[in-house]
């Protein structure tokens, strides 16, 4: 399999997290890929035409878009414990987590090309509207981090550690941990996981 690939997105960060989690990370390689809303890298859109990554390649030449599909996919190739429950209660919680991280990671990323913007053009209230949802999101964490220090490790899991990961990657001066303790301390067991360390966001 080959995976177009960056060090700094979260999004890739998310499924090489799943794939060492699953035993999968060493049948992938990967490809470097720079990757702009205003640059479109046009050797990627032959594989996927909107130019996005991750962007997996499968053995049997399907392309997969999208950081989800890519992790369900890995998710049906391993055969130890799925990463996203089957069904249930579990389920729901498992991908209400994810889609919370997923839609946090989303903010942070067009934060980050907010905050590139040369300074005469960055909007204040576009801004001031993304603290705001980080915020937000952490205190929604913070209700949750008792319950799911006690849930399987699964997608919900990963999602949130590279959400918070991308914070301190990007976002360093925002503090995140500061107020937030109850999902500060779970980031630091997600942080310790041989699959976290591996993933580290880099220049």
């Amino acid at each position: 399999m080959k995976l177009y690939w960056s060090p700094r997105s979260p999004f890739v960060r998310k499924v090489m997290v799943f794939a060492h989690e699953t035993g999968l990370a060493e049948r992938i390689e990967r490809v470097p890929t720079d990757v702009s809303m205003t640059q479109p890298n046009r050797d990627l859109m032959r594989n996927n035409p909107v130019g996005k990554i991750p962007t997996l390649l499968t053995d049997a030449g399907e392309v997969l878009y999208d950081s989800t599909l890519i992790c369900e996919f890995l998710d049906f190739l391993h055969t130890g414990p799925k990463l996203f429950p089957a069904a249930g209660e579990s389920r729901w919680k498992a991908l209400r987590r994810h889609a919370l991280a997923n839609n946090l990671m989303d903010a942070l990323v067009l934060w980050r090309n907010e905050r590139l913007r040369p300074a005469a053009q960055v909007s204040a209230e576009l801004m001031d509207a993304f603290a705001l949802k980080l915020q937000a999101s952490l205190t929604e964490l913070d209700h949750d981090a008792a319950s799911l220090a006690a849930a399987p490790f699964g997608i919900g899991h990963i999602a949130i550690g590279c959400a918070l990961g991308y914070s301190d990657y990007r976002f360093a001066d925002q503090r995140w941990r500061d107020g937030h303790a109850p999902i500060a301390e779970w980031y630091e067991s997600f942080a310790a996981r041989p699959s976290a360390k591996k993933t580290v966001p880099s220049d």
